[in-house]
């Protein structure tokens, strides 16, 4: 398939031409912005592509990402094509929209999206998120995929993808986040998430706290929907972890599996095995509906996930941390990991954040760890200004600097390594993971940097 770059900017430019709410400062919950009115006429227009594979449907505020990948990944592995949609992306848009972790090709997306455009002229007030949901489904119809895991925007409830009816609906932890969109209590975000649970239909919940498992649990009931905590069902013991993998022994309460196994995880941190139990419960209810996954996939596709800018370690020596922490409670799970892993390091961090986020609180987790601090920001629009960050760090004392632009920042924090006992940590959004892990793989190059071996050491 031919590639032409200047219509496949084209095509970007015309689905950033609509209203994108991930662009805007200080968004909030308004029933014209949050209505799934126009997404199920775009859908019925396209002749309702969501509801021609079964679908895995994935929330929650931390987590949800990995998960749907850890999914997605074993269901490959298992011998299904496998669609898989996230947003947002880290470094190319078509990263958005996949099929066995193959991302859509540009002139597909290209054909794809010029689809859309005749309904498109039809219904007011479509939003970025929307045309690229219902990219989405149209693609993962027409590949014909055997099932299809999808990753929720924002929320649960009025979110875009919230037409599908699912095999089985996923709520990973919740904590608090776009709190002037989704409320302000953890009982009010897991009521926002727990919208997508459907009637009758099974719901697998991380271990969640009571305010929000009370929530969850309450839609479930009245739903008629079997609620799972995926606690109660497997419990994990690390046999051993190292920079590139973590192993564990997975032993069954209950479920199709009678006796303990082991699986080797990729992907690092409790938060991660806590994750991976999640996934294990999905699957087991997704097996209910006649999908055949044997043992050796559940642990062929966990060990070969792969969800990048999440404690994604770009350089062994010295270390060099990439991760997407953006609320409290990931950064409070962030820092737990590096002391895991890194208990004895210096640490050298990076931080930009978003203007919508709890930057008080990550700060608090963060700084009292960190020996110094840069601040910085991404080009995103929403990107919170890194001489107001420095403000709101002043009653910390360690030394603090503010660089712009982000690639600058990176480069003299790298220049600050000075020993292979100093770990340097880029965190505080998505943006700034994906902009500094671009930017690392070049400045890695240099010969004065040793780049990560990918060497199984191991971690006491």
């Amino acid at each position: 398939m031919n590639f032409n770059p200047q219509e496949y900017q084209n095509t970007l430019d015309y689905l950033y031409s609509f209203v994108d709410y991930s662009l805007t400062r200080n968004l909030q919950f308004s029933a014209d912005k949050f209505d799934l009115s126009r997404m199920a006429a775009l859908l019925n227009f396209l002749g309702n592509p969501h509801l021609q594979y079964p679908v895995i449907h994935v929330a929650g505020t931390k987590g949800k990402g990995s998960t749907a990948a850890m999914i997605a990944s074993v269901l490959q592995a298992a011998g299904y094509k496998t669609g898989f949609y996230i947003s947002p992306h880290l470094e190319d848009f078509c990263e958005r929209i996949q099929i066995n972790r193959q991302t859509i090709p540009p002139a597909r997306l290209v054909e794809v999206v010029n689809r859309l455009k005749p309904a498109v002229n039809q219904i007011e007030r479509l939003t970025t998120f929307e045309l690229t949901t219902a990219a989405g489904f149209l693609y993962f119809a027409e590949e014909k995929v055997d099932v299809a895991v999808i990753e929720v925007g924002l929320g649960g409830r009025l979110d875009a993808t919230n037409l599908v009816t699912p095999l089985v609906s996923v709520i990973t932890s919740i904590s608090l986040d776009h709190t002037k969109v989704l409320g302000d209590t953890l009982e009010k975000i897991a009521t926002e998430k727990a919208g997508i649970i459907k009637p009758g239909k099974p719901v697998v919940t991380s271990p969640q706290k009571p305010e929000a498992l009370k929530a969850i649990a309450k839609i479930a009931t009245d739903r008629s929907s079997p609620l799972v905590i995926s606690d109660q069902v497997y419990r994990a013991e690390v046999l051993e972890r190292t920079l590139v993998y973590q192993r564990l022994s997975i032993s069954p309460n209950k479920g199709p599996f009678q006796e303990s196994f082991e699986i080797q995880l990729p992907l690092l941190g409790d938060h991660q095995i806590e994750n991976a139990i999640t996934a294990l419960c999905a699957l087991d209810q997704v097996r209910n509906n006649g999908f055949e996954i044997p043992l050796i996939a559940v642990q062929k596709g966990l060990s070969q996930v792969s969800w990048e800018g999440r404690f994604e370690v770009l350089n062994l020596h010295p270390p060099i941390v990439v991760d997407a922490a953006h609320n409290r409670y990931s950064a409070l799970k962030l820092i737990q990991t590096v002391n895991q892993y890194f208990p004895n390091h210096r640490l050298i961090l990076v931080f930009g954040a978003s203007d919508d986020k709890d930057v008080t609180g990550m700060l608090a987790e963060l700084l009292p760890r960190a020996e110094e601090v840069i601040f910085t920001q991404s080009i995103h629009p929403r990107s919170f200004h890194a001489d107001q960050l420095v403000e709101l760090a002043a009653d910390y004392s360690l030394p603090k600097m503010v660089i712009t632009p982000l690639e600058d920042a990176v480069e003299q924090a790298v220049n600050r390594i000075n020993s292979e006992d100093t770990l340097l940590l880029v965190t505080g959004s998505i943006f700034v993971a994906a902009g500094a892990r671009k930017f690392l793989r070049d400045i890695l190059k240099r010969p004065d940097v040793k780049r990560h071996p990918g060497i199984h050491m191991p971690i006491s």
